[in-house]
């Protein structure tokens, strides 16, 4: 080899080089445009690095020689450079690792045509020079193909908008609308590169048939609007049929469990709505509010029929009403207070039988064991206490380490479940008082609780806007959504309900993971996103981050996600045009 094509290797070895120190700094690197986007690893950044390098060696050569062939190996470049740009669209480059992001338009491209041009040059002269057979273009093919080889694995990043305009999510949120592409690019890479081979004809095994039970995922299928304030409890009918729901806007909404249409709305509380229930024959309900008051209603007339109330006094408790539960023979209404007491009432009179005295501390839920002999409740003051609520004994104070948000009782009887601002739930022995086993995996404070009739799946939902179904046999989660408190169960079992913030009610359903996933995000792109229509544009995103790490499939590994994340994107970009249109009207203020 002659010196001058040594000097040419060198060049090329220090571009090699430079190009692996650059990818081992940076991290990831991203192209993206109008094609989506592709990222880059190690070998193309080394790749362009020797790229780079060939092209000064030409520049040498290009100005030591004064060879015109070199400005006519960059011309075609650049014009094969604006080509490119034309076709493709806008690209820009992305590396997450350091915060870099920036667009590349049509004259970039023509430079970087041009360089690829010049390196073209400075390889054919080193080929000429060292007299190898092979033509430039051999030579960039066979580069090409190994790239293809090391590379087939880069896939389109997800909305990279959203990167671009500084939005950083903290999670790779990749490659979670493409595996059936790459599968593709990995059989089509495969194809070429791999030379053909010999199979034996292939014998068919005899295949008997099977009847395979497909899993099933819980899916929203309806958002309901009608309250104008959050949605603090939720209370289905015996019959599964209806239910009702309770609001910080002072009202009692009373809908049709299958079409989602409002059938009424009851009026009468003074302050918000806190707690709601139904009776066991479905034909009253109650609601406890911030009022301090328990009013009822009968359901076949839609008549208010009583305050509940305690000696001469016109109140039902001392504090907010936070919890009501009716025994499953409808003989009593247990109602539990910030004043830290429970109070036992007659289901169809109303009148006071007992006040339990205890807690030191406000009590925050309140239920009856199935055979209606027994109540549990549980208090800020760190305690959930068991209760013979006919002698106002208590046979068993269970303690804990932090206040206890919501509890509720298994259908048969012998498990009670607490969820706490310590973020776990804790299974406990209800004959005993023994913890059995707390499970771990919410974020933020447990706030409700619902268990399916079968006693095997647990709903919880935190403080955080996030519901995750528990398998109760094994502890394991068996799903997370995004929605918030509180929860509940429809009798058979197939429906959940959840509430929450800005008035909205989501109703989810449980389905074979291959069924075609409904259309539930359709409505505007705040009720998507869970946010007020005017919020902050800090909260949306906020809001926006927050649904993506639940739904990204990337993250939650569930068949139905792709189309979730897909209309979670598609208001976000909703929210962003609304965001630019407004700063676009508005106008600038005057030098």
């Amino acid at each position: 080899m002659k010196p001058t094509s040594q000097t040419g290797a060198a060049f090329i070895t220090g571009g090699s080089i430079a190009g692996a120190s650059i990818s081992s700094t940076v991290g990831g690197i991203g192209i993206v445009g109008g094609f989506g986007g592709v990222g880059i690893g190690v070998t193309p950044v080394v790749a362009a690095g020797a790229v780079a390098g060939a092209a000064v060696y030409g520049a040498f050569q290009a100005i030591t020689e004064a060879d015109v062939a070199a400005f006519g190996a960059m011309g075609i470049g650049a014009v094969g450079g604006v080509g490119f740009s034309s076709v493709v669209g806008g690209m820009g480059f992305v590396a997450p690792k350091v915060g870099l992001a920036f667009g590349i338009g049509a004259v970039p491209m023509a430079g970087i045509g041009a360089v690829v041009g010049l390196a073209a040059y400075s390889i054919a002269k080193m080929l000429d020079e060292s007299q190898v057979k092979e033509t430039p273009f051999e030579v960039f093919g066979r580069m090409e193909e190994k790239v293809l080889q090391m590379d087939y694995y880069s896939a389109a990043l997800i909305e990279l908008n959203l990167f671009l305009s500084g939005d950083d999510l903290n999670q790779k949120f990749a490659d979670w609308e493409i595996e059936d592409e790459l599968q593709a690019l990995k059989a089509k890479v495969k194809k070429q590169v791999d030379p053909p081979k010999y199979h034996p004809p292939k014998i068919e095994p005899e295949i008997v048939p099977q009847t395979i039970q497909k899993p099933e995922t819980w899916r929203c299928v309806q958002i309901l609007k009608g309250h104008s304030a959050a949605v603090n409890a939720l209370a289905i009918s015996p019959d599964g049929q209806t239910f009702i729901s309770g609001s910080n806007d002072r009202t009692v909404y009373w809908w049709d469990l299958n079409t989602g249409k409002c059938l009424y709305t009851f009026y009468g509380q003074a302050e918000a709505v806190l707690s709601v229930a139904i009776s066991p024959n479905g034909k009253q309900i109650i609601s406890g509010s911030v009022d301090r008051k328990i009013s009822s209603w009968q359901l076949d007339t839609k008549q208010y029929h009583l305050a509940f109330s305690y000696l001469n006094s016109p109140y039902s408790h001392n504090g907010f009403v936070n919890s009501l539960s009716y025994s499953a023979d409808g003989r009593i209404i247990a109602s539990a207070s910030t004043d830290k007491t429970i109070r036992i009432w007659g289901g169809y009179t109303g009148n006071l039988k007992h006040t339990l005295n205890g807690h030191t501390d406000a009590v925050y839920a309140v239920a009856i064991s199935p055979d209606c002999q027994i109540l549990v409740s549980s208090s800020k003051d760190k305690t959930i206490r068991i209760w013979d609520w006919k002698t106002g004994r208590e046979p068993c104070i269970l303690t804990q380490d932090s206040a206890g948000k919501t509890v509720i009782i298994s259908p048969d009887g012998q498990t009670l479940i607490s969820g706490s601002e310590d973020n776990t739930i804790k299974l406990w022995n209800f004959q005993t008082g023994e913890l059995r086993c707390i499970l771990t995996g919410h974020k933020m404070a447990v706030v409700s609780l619902a268990i399916h009739p079968d006693g095997k799946t647990l709903a919880s939902s935190s403080s955080d806007g996030v519901i995750k179904f528990w398998n109760l046999p094994t502890g394991e989660i068996i799903q997370t959504l995004t929605g918030f408190s509180p929860v509940a169960f429809s009798p058979d079992g197939k429906t959940l309900l959840s509430g929450g913030k800005h008035g909205v009610i989501k109703i989810w359903r449980q389905m074979q993971s291959d069924e075609k996933q409904p259309d539930f995000l359709s409505g505007k792109w705040w009720e998507i996103l869970g946010v007020d229509e005017d919020a902050h544009p800090e909260n949306v995103k906020s809001a926006y981050r927050q649904l993506a790490r639940l739904y990204h499939p990337d993250v939650n590994k569930n068949s139905s996600n792709k189309d979730s994340m897909q209309a979670i994107n598609r208001a976000y970009q909703e929210f962003q045009e609304q965001l630019d249109n407004i700063q676009n009207l508005t106008p600038n203020p005057s030098p």
